[in-house]
């Protein structure tokens, strides 16, 4: 996947590299940062969008909070929270060395209200929340405003991950879709917009701001 994107850009007229790291194993990120900075000279843009769950940490109906697997509650946790802190520590040090850059995060909609089942991803990404909001204070006070620190928060997403969710025929796809305004579940294409914004001048004045994707689920 990595590879065919690199293609697509290179074919609109960009440049692209792929590095494939282990977002917890900080030789691995340390490894890419370097190789990063000897190609283009700088990091402008640091998005941490890897994240996951797994099933030993969510609570299906049938079970209690006294049945989750406290070992995935952590590999959960591990995963989406210091998966964002390792990489912000070492992407973000040339960004303060240069007084400027941007941070992008992504927490998701369970953070701001919590969503029944997922315990362990819902703690985590609440965690990446406050993480974003204490990182803005703490790179614009120490480095400058010219660093920012923004969060976007996905609500149902149409991923691989939610594949179990995705059958029209579900009662639970069926009764979650209906709580959306939009009427369907997001994709990739609906978090560029979001990302392109944080990323760019438009968003000077944002500073720990968290910004729900979701098709309007969170106000319905």
């Amino acid at each position: 996947h990595g590879n065919s994107l690199v293609k697509d850009i290179t074919e609109a007229g960009g440049t692209a590299l792929f590095l494939p790291c282990d977002v917890l194993d900080r030789p691995s990120l340390e490894r890419c940062r370097d190789t990063v900075l000897k190609q283009y000279g700088r990091i402008d843009v640091l998005i941490n969008a890897a994240g996951g769950n797994m099933p030993g940490a969510t609570i299906p109906t049938d079970k209690t909070f006294f049945d989750m697997s406290t070992e995935d509650f952590k590999k959960v946790v591990d995963l989406n929270l210091l998966g964002t802190v390792l990489p912000t520590q070492v992407f973000a040090e040339d960004m303060a060395t240069r007084k400027k850059g941007v941070i992008v995060n992504f927490s998701s909609e369970s953070a701001l209200r919590p969503l029944t089942r997922v315990v362990g991803y819902t703690s985590a990404k609440a965690a990446v929340q406050q993480f974003t909001k204490y990182m803005a204070v703490e790179m614009a006070t120490k480095f400058g405003d010219g660093i920012r620190v923004n969060a976007i928060a996905p609500g149902y997403m149409a991923t691989e991950m939610n594949s179990a969710l995705l059958d029209p025929e579900n009662p639970r796809y069926q009764q979650i879709t209906e709580r959306i305004p939009a009427n369907r579940w997001g994709t990739g294409d609906d978090m560029k917009g979001a990302c392109i914004f944080l990323a760019s001048h438009a968003s000077d004045y944002l500073g720990g701001a968290i910004i729900p994707v979701d098709g309007g689920y969170l106000v319905k």
